[in-house]
């Protein structure tokens, strides 16, 4: 897949390009060779064509030129010490492996071609300094072009993640943020190159979450308000408004979680565990303005969907996905790919949606570790129908997540707590003899120690839960 180059970096190069660079005096200090300086003349500020055809037919002398060979330094490493012609040469490079495909694979004819280059990406810290930036727009096209997947690459390629990590959490560049990400969409061609982006996810996938989550609108605001229902979003959706994501830059981020669910299978589950995907794309959804972001994310839902139906469906119907596809198909929607997807995805939902039983519903909400008051919570018939066969559920696995998520202080939702306290009251009620299972869960204590809860809510569903407790208690004395 290609794309324009960012703004910044095309700019960037284009000033490299004009600078007039003093060859033959670079040549008389010894900085590169004579052979060096033939070959560099023969591609520079020449036609597109007369450069692909020199290139292709002299592939070995240009693998020479720019890597080397043993008792034959190449050009990076003789002129290692000018700058100038350093960052002249990488933009050489990345315009050679643009126009001309075959050169990628021709470096690879060294064991290793990025052990040349690595040094120069580590090479500064100083954010002025372009030559790791041009660094990594050379090895990012050097592996997407070659389609490399041997151990060198697999071992530089993490190295290169971790530098553009950096770029993409420099949130107050918004430009080196996109530079970064389009270039991860560039490297994600494949199976193992996803598998490794996923492997880094707390450096890769966390902080592309945390530009969408601001694009939302829900910035530092954990998922209680989505799941309560209580965002505080924009009107306007995306556009660089309150949130200060720019549409590109979200559109790249999109682009590149799209192409990383093409492993749904193996990163769905987690993926939606660790950043509440599901969630957060049901509201992107929700203000999605263009029809391009639109299309990225329901493709993405539908792929991340269609690998774990068992797990995500019902993640999706308690964020209330299949209300927003009606809505969503009531927009002047006209792209082919985004209305099949579309379709897909509201079938998928109402077949799953005709099998399952309020219990089914119930369990899910369990699962997904956020409750809300939805109807099972104060339907006494769902209670006294399903309460044994929760608490049996996978040998009383809801029970010990209702615990897990009693533990937590919920101080942006505080009705989790009170929900979760009306909840086991009702089994207590519906099944008292079980009671003892779920004081060993130490729900008990928990409830107890909740009474002293600064909501009022939350200490008056604690009061009503521990009633159960010692109305029974009473009753066996």
């Amino acid at each position: 897949m290609s794309l324009d180059p960012p703004p910044y970096l095309g700019s960037l190069q284009n000033n490299i390009r004009q600078r007039p660079i003093p060859w033959d005096g670079a040549a008389r200090a010894g900085t590169i060779t004579e052979a060096q300086l033939a070959k560099i003349r023969a591609v520079d500020k020449v036609r597109r064509e007369q450069r692909k055809q020199v290139v292709e037919s002299d592939l070995d002398g240009y693998r020479i030129l720019f890597i080397g060979e043993p008792g034959t330094p190449g050009v990076l490493e003789s002129a290692r010490q000018r700058s100038d012609v350093v960052q002249y040469i990488l933009v050489l490079l990345g315009d050679l492996l643009e126009g001309v495909p075959a050169l990628a694979k021709a470096l690879f004819k060294d064991s290793d071609p990025y052990q040349h280059f690595l040094p120069l990406l580590a090479r500064s810290n100083n954010s002025e300094d372009p030559i790791p930036l041009l660094t990594s727009n050379v090895l990012t096209t050097l592996m997407a072009n070659s389609r490399d997947e041997s151990k060198a690459t697999e071992h530089a390629l993490p190295l290169v993640l971790s530098y553009l990590c950096g770029l993409v959490k420099n949130s107050n560049d918004a430009g080196l943020q996109d530079i970064a990400v389009m270039q991860y969409s560039s490297l994600l061609y494949g199976r193992s190159s996803r598998q490794l982006f996923w492997k880094q996810r707390s450096e890769t996938v966390a902080p592309l979450i945390d530009i969408l989550r601001k694009a939302a609108g829900i910035g530092g605001e954990s998922s209680a308000s989505l799941w309560s229902g209580n965002a505080t979003t924009r009107s306007g959706g995306f556009e660089g408004l309150s949130g200060g994501v720019g549409l590109q830059l979200l559109y790249h981020v999109l682009l590149v979680l799209w192409q990383l669910s093409f492993e749904a299978e193996e990163v769905g589950d987690d993926l939606n565990d660790e950043y509440d995907i599901i969630l957060l794309y049901t509201q992107l959804l929700r203000l999605s303005p263009k029809e391009k972001t639109t299309r990225l994310l329901l493709s993405t839902l539908y792929n991340l969907l269609a690998a774990n139906p068992s797990t995500l469906l019902p993640t999706a119907v308690l964020a209330r996905l299949p209300a927003l596809l009606q809505n969503v198909s009531g927009r002047h929607l006209t792209d082919p790919d985004l209305l099949e997807d579309l379709d897909k995805l509201k079938e998928m939902l109402e077949e799953y949606q005709k099998t399952k039983t309020t219990f089914d519903e119930y369990v899910a909400e369990v699962q997904s570790g956020h409750l809300r008051w939805s109807p099972p919570h104060r339907h006494q018939i769902f209670w006294a129908e399903n309460a044994r066969k929760i608490l049996e559920f996978e040998n009383g696995e809801i029970t010990r997540k209702l615990a897990d998520i009693m533990k937590k202080p919920w101080e942006n939702d505080k009705a989790v707590l009170a929900i979760a306290c009306n909840d086991i009251g009702c089994l207590v009620r519906e099944v008292p003899e079980k009671r003892y299972q779920l004081e060993k869960l130490g729900l008990k204590a928990r409830i107890m120690e909740l009474m002293q809860d600064s909501d009022e809510n939350v200490r008056w569903e604690s009061l009503r839960a521990l009633g159960g407790w010692l109305k029974y208690s009473f009753e066996n004395n």
